[in-house]
């Protein structure tokens, strides 16, 4: 079987090829890409792939994107980080999807799955996988954050974060355990990545989740004062602007 991988993470990459033949020796990998433009180039080269193993966040966007510049006829097995819920509108004509850290066994159910239907399966119908995609799916939000710690990397789930924090153009990662990480994103960015119901900008040096503010007294001229935990050494306010969003978020 000729195969195409799509991903944008070196080590999930050779995870991911590692497991491709150890399940299935006689596979060639006909190439890889990380990221949008590459991708298109790499299904332009190898028209004879019967086969795509593609992330849904690359580098430089969501691969969806992919199938807007070219037409692909190759049947895909997507891999993300996200959860089912918010992907089950991505399952229209796929053969199936896996959940980061990618299982062996659930890596070998999706090929078997692939290899016993895709000699009289149809095209994969992109327009409708593009269509359920645009009407029927929920917003993605990160689950996890990869964060550099030395020369390693590690993941922080969501749910073990505080707030982000922007000091000096630097934005840091702050967890519940009150260790700090440096992370490559603007809090504008870092806004449009998490979910709104559970994370407020509180101002330009905090994004917060909800469970980390501790408590919120009133201060001079209509703006609101914000204790943090972990607790920070400066003040945290809320403008009079954002005031009113700010308790309409907390009485949601």
């Amino acid at each position: 079987m000729k195969i195409l991988i799509i991903e944008d993470e070196l080590p999930a990459l050779r995870r991911i090829s590692k497991m491709v033949k150890e399940l299935m020796p006689e596979t060639e990998i006909l190439g890889t890409a990380d990221t949008i433009a590459g991708a298109v180039a790499l299904f332009e080269k190898h028209k004879d792939a019967q086969l795509a193993l593609m992330d849904i966040e690359l580098a430089d966007g969501q691969s969806f994107e992919i199938f807007n510049r070219i037409n692909v006829t190759v049947p895909i097995i997507f891999t993300t980080a996200y959860d089912e819920f918010a992907l089950k509108a991505f399952k229209v004509n796929s053969i199936d999807y896996l959940l980061k850290p990618i299982d062996i066994d659930a890596l070998q159910q999706a090929l078997e799955k692939f290899k016993k239907i895709h000699t009289h399966s149809p095209a994969l119908d992109i327009e409708a996988l593009l269509v359920s995609l645009n009407q029927k799916s929920a917003p993605i939000f990160k689950q996890r954050f990869l964060v550099k710690m030395g020369q390693k990397y590690i993941s922080i789930p969501t749910n073990e974060l505080a707030y982000f924090n922007a000091t000096e153009k630097v934005v840091y990662l702050i967890t519940k355990e009150q260790k700090k990480y440096i992370i490559d994103h603007t809090l504008d960015e870092l806004e449009g990545m998490v979910d709104p119901k559970l994370f407020f900008r509180l101002n330009r040096q905090y994004l917060s989740k909800l469970e980390s503010i501790e408590s919120i007294t009133s201060y001079f001229n209509g703006k609101l004062k914000i204790q943090l935990s972990p607790s920070v050494a400066e003040e945290v306010l809320v403008s009079r602007e954002r005031a009113s969003d700010f308790k309409q978020w907390l009485n949601q």
